[in-house]
């Protein structure tokens, strides 16, 4: 069984809500999986999983989240290239560009991504919360 975690940031409750899909997504396709808070999640207890999704929304002038969230993913990356890879979160404004600022970064750090990154505007929706599951399946 594949040893899974969903490590998020979420501020408004939208990417909480999205990495609870990417969890139950993982857990329906068998994976052992766990959701963590990013205050939670240290560089060398995350080395135990298999596969992470991380999740972060868009804030600012569409960045990650700065206090909590990109110092810990700064922090970890370097322990991620061997790991499968995913990215989701949400936005308010813009068009995505932190997400492909993330994406950047991740190819810059030797980090393959396992699977499109998922966004959504606000809330997630019905297609949003799919897209998240199936996200947690591709990683299980």
């Amino acid at each position: 069984m594949k040893k899974t975690a969903v490590v998020y940031w979420s501020g408004t409750g939208n990417t909480a809500a999205m990495a609870d899909a990417v969890l139950a997504g993982m857990r329906e396709a068998g994976a052992d999986a766990v959701l963590l808070e990013c205050s939670q999640a240290a560089a060398a207890d995350l080395t135990a999983y298999d596969a992470i999704a991380f999740g972060c929304p868009a804030m600012g002038d569409e960045s990650l989240e700065d206090s909590d969230f990109e110092p810990m993913f700064d922090n970890v990356k370097k322990k991620l290239a061997s790991k499968a890879v995913a990215l989701f979160g949400s936005y308010g404004w813009g068009d995505g560009e932190w997400m492909r600022k993330w994406e950047a970064d991740c190819e810059a750090s030797g980090i393959e991504l396992a699977c499109e990154s998922v966004i959504c505007a606000g809330e997630p929706d019905g297609d949003a919360a799919a897209a998240c599951n199936a996200l947690g399946k591709a990683l299980a």
